[in-house]
């Protein structure tokens, strides 16, 4: 490991903003961020570019980006820190995790900001929008709690339109090309892995859903599909 990492894992440790595997949390962040805003979360943070750039639009919402990734996350923590940033914190770990750190109901809404597509279908099941992971969110979203998914990746917006359209999810916002749109001040946040445009597809897409009081166990069929899919 090169020693500028192993540098960063050390400062991290000192940081008042990052949490790493703590113990102890569920129903405490409130008293973290020493208010009741409500909890937004970033999955698979990176360098926290939307835990930073979200908080700095949302002064009223505390913002968490989670990774496992404790380099990558350096980079937000201390821009949050050098900032004076007080409403974003990190919390390393990992995601299959969450339910560790949060109560039922405690988060308002989560961002999943260019996450690995994992393309191939054996690994569709890592994907983050899989319903393995919905029900995850599931017990930590309030009933009206949001995600957001913003992607490079033609593969993975088809993947969870499909499971929105199987699921019956609530489908809130669908946009097929971000930028050609106008876009909030929200979309308007990039991402390092955006700015690599390591897909190709020259677009960014985007989906706001809502999850159904129960989450249907249909994840057989859509294996299935995705394999059928694959052989067309």
């Amino acid at each position: 490991m090169g020693q500028k990492k192993l540098q960063r894992f050390a400062d991290i440790k000192t940081f008042s903003n990052v949490l790493e595997y703590p113990e102890g949390m569920k129903g405490k962040w409130n008293s973290f961020f020493k208010n009741d805003h409500p909890i937004v979360l970033e999955l698979a943070c990176g360098r926290g570019e939307y835990t930073v750039g979200l908080s700095a639009i949302f002064a009223d919402k505390n913002f968490i980006g989670v990774d496992v990734k404790g380099n990558r996350m350096y980079i937000g923590a201390k821009k949050c820190l050098d900032a004076n940033i007080n409403n974003a914190a990190f919390l390393r770990t990992q995601i299959t995790l969450l339910s560790n750190y949060f109560n039922l109901s405690e988060v308002d809404e989560i961002w999943i900001t260019f996450p690995d597509p994992q393309l191939r279908t054996s690994k569709s099941k890592k994907r983050l929008t899989h319903p393995a992971f919905l029900r995850l969110y599931k017990q930590l979203l309030q009933p009206n709690g949001c995600i957001h998914l913003k992607t490079d990746s033609p593969k993975l917006y088809a993947f969870t339109k499909k499971v929105i359209e199987l699921y019956e999810l609530i489908l809130l916002e669908d946009c097929n090309d971000v930028y050609a749109n106008n876009p909030s001040e929200s979309l308007r946040i990039k991402t390092h892995y955006e700015a690599l445009d390591i897909a190709g597809s020259n677009k960014i897409f985007y989906l706001k859903f809502q999850l159904p009081a129960v989450i249907a166990d249909l994840d057989e069929q859509l294996q299935l599909l995705l394999k059928e899919t694959e052989n067309q």
